[in-house]
């Protein structure tokens, strides 16, 4: 039985022109070039098309109705017509109903719940009658539209940003601003803080290394040896520290340990040490320690209260703990302190680098303007 030649199609020389070079440009979207191969086949009366179909991934119907788009519109037809779209099952005042429902809390609607979830929300707004029916998902896209997320949180703290705040934190930046000049004249700048209460951890079955198709794993059972309290001295010249590990975190043991911290910088004229506000850096006992034995030859500089981010110090414990402490496993207590006084050269001849401060005492200022104005 011999098969109804197809209806062909006229395509004009400019037509066929821009087909051409829509299939030769990799970046045209992929329906696009599917139809301009349906074109372009159905100017022959040789073109087979149920073999079309095969290649273009259309239906009969499909190719059909593309040709006969074509001879009404043109090339436009190629391209998908702008639609309408279904429409809005929820209206205006539906939605907004759910964002306030959102933005309150759950238990103003005598819920104990302390938070919303999409499906919480679906459920009491239906039950509320603030809409007869609504998914989960559709409450999830109202919430996205009007950027509101209740399944997320965060903390924060007021800060105090009175004179005493700026003016404790500007002699810190102060000290940061100036490294350079301050190593010209022969002084030095570090920067103290401690990581204490470090869990000497052991698990209890042997660690699973990795391999194809499996990350490393470990026992969640482990046994405690104890902790330990790690000190660090940052050199903020050239990155390097220096470390000691302290029985107890306290102004006695801590005096105890500067002394040797600070031993390979005598012969600097003198010595700015910033580190937080902590019990052992401002107690009594400490102060008295610091100007009998130094002087005026070491500067103390204190970060202002929950200011400790201001301390380089901590940044460098943060990437010390991640590059040694983090997937430590130790069979005693001794053996956790043998491996911090072991890391620390290994840090210094590996990872050693400055800290690249760029938070000066004008940001600071223009910081806390914003805070103080409600705009940050």
């Amino acid at each position: 039985m011999r098969r109804r030649k197809p209806k062909t199609i006229k395509v004009s020389r400019a037509d066929q022109q821009e087909l051409k070079r829509l299939l030769r440009d990799g970046r045209t979207q992929q329906r696009v070039v599917r139809r301009a191969q349906v074109l372009m086949a159905m100017r022959s009366q040789k073109t087979v098309v149920d073999e079309l179909c095969r290649k273009v991934q259309m239906t009969r119907v499909g190719i059909w109705y593309l040709c006969r788009r074509y001879e009404k519109t043109g090339l436009s037809a190629i391209y998908d017509a702008s639609r309408s779209g279904r429409p809005r099952e929820i209206s205006a005042l539906e939605r907004v109903a759910i964002e306030q429902l959102a933005c309150s809390e759950p238990s103003g609607v005598g819920l104990e719940m302390t938070h919303w979830s999409t499906r919480s929300l679906a459920k009491i707004a239906m039950q509320q009658g603030l809409v007869s029916h609504v998914a989960h998902s559709t409450v999830s896209l109202i919430l996205r539209n009007a950027d509101l997320q209740p399944h997320r949180h965060r903390y924060w703290i007021t800060p105090m940003l009175n004179e005493a705040f700026l003016e404790q934190a500007s002699r810190v930046l102060w000290v940061y601003e100036r490294i350079e000049t301050l190593k010209a004249q022969n002084e030095i700048a570090l920067a103290l803080d401690e990581k204490p209460n470090v869990q000497a951890v052991q698990r209890s079955r042997p660690t699973q290394p990795i391999r194809a198709g499996q990350i490393e794993r470990h026992e969640f059972e482990y046994v405690r040896h104890g902790v330990v309290n790690f000190l660090a001295l940052l050199n903020l010249y050239n990155g390097k520290m220096r470390s000691c590990c302290l029985e107890k975190n306290d102004s006695e043991h801590l005096c105890k340990s500067l002394p040797a911290l600070l031993q390979p910088f005598h012969s600097f004229n003198r010595v700015h040490l910033i580190w937080d506000g902590g019990p052992s850096h401002v107690s009594a006992a400490t102060n008295s320690f610091l100007k009998s034995r130094y002087g005026d030859w070491l500067r103390v500089v204190t970060t202002p209260a929950h200011s400790s981010w201001l301390n380089q110090a901590e940044i460098l414990l943060k990437c010390f703990e991640v590059r040694y402490l983090q997937r430590g496993n130790w069979t005693s207590r001794q053996h956790l302190i043998d491996h911090l006084c072991a890391s620390t050269p290994e840090y210094n001849r590996l990872w050693a680098q400055p800290i690249q401060w760029s938070w000066t005492r004008r940001d600071l200022r223009e910081w806390a303007q914003k805070k103080s104005a409600g705009l940050c």
